[in-house]
């Protein structure tokens, strides 16, 4: 052990030394406390409607109009309503799940649609407005299945559920002139008329 000590003495004395010429190490920075954000995407009939009264939920940081779904690039509304492209009418919701939670967004999808109609959604008629939720991850595939497989077990609804839960494909944002419809004209949607029930 003296042996040893001898031969490390030198070493830890220069390691000294070494440390008392350096700067001291400038203090770490704070993490940052910005919420870990997530997103979902839902078709329910005309966008407008589902982006206005998402748009309303507290913790939802965005929601955006667009399409999802189809089978070609930068889809217009044009190609859309030519029911050729193959996209679903959606809106993409960013939220924090600290303050909302995709089951309580979900849940709310299908509250405030008919999820039995195929291809529609009140008088608006075409596969643009099929029911559609088109998930983010595992978490959200098995989230959003439960929801719709307790509902049917409980017969909430007279038709079979219609509303498809696929991987969630690339979004295309619409038009400018389709975000924020109705709260840029003053008025309010003829579908989509649920009222929002904060978690409990």
């Amino acid at each position: 052990m003296p042996k040893l000590l001898s031969i490390l003495a030198p070493l830890l004395a220069a390691c000294a030394a070494v440390a008392a010429t350096e700067p001291a190490a400038s203090p770490s920075k704070p993490m940052s406390n910005a919420p870990k954000l997530e997103k979902a995407t839902y078709g329910a009939g005309c966008f407008w409607g589902v982006e206005y009264q998402y748009a309303k939920i507290p913790g939802v940081i965005s929601a955006v109009s667009g399409y999802a779904g189809g089978k070609i690039d930068n889809p217009t509304y044009e190609d859309v309503c030519s029911h050729t492209s193959g996209h679903a009418e959606v809106i993409e919701v960013t939220f924090d799940p600290a303050k909302v939670s995709f089951k309580t967004l979900t849940e709310y999808f299908f509250r405030m649609h008919n999820p039995t109609q195929v291809d529609r959604q009140g008088p608006d008629r075409g596969d643009q407005y099929r029911s559609v939720i088109f998930t983010h991850s595992a978490e959200q595939k098995q989230i959003a299945e439960s929801i719709k497989n307790a509902l049917t077990a409980a017969k909430v609804y007279d038709q079979p559920i219609a509303t498809k839960i696929q991987d969630a494909p690339k979004f295309w944002r619409a038009e400018e002139y389709h975000q924020r419809h109705y709260q840029l004209r003053g008025t309010k949607p003829y579908c989509h008329l649920v009222p929002f029930a904060e978690e409990k």
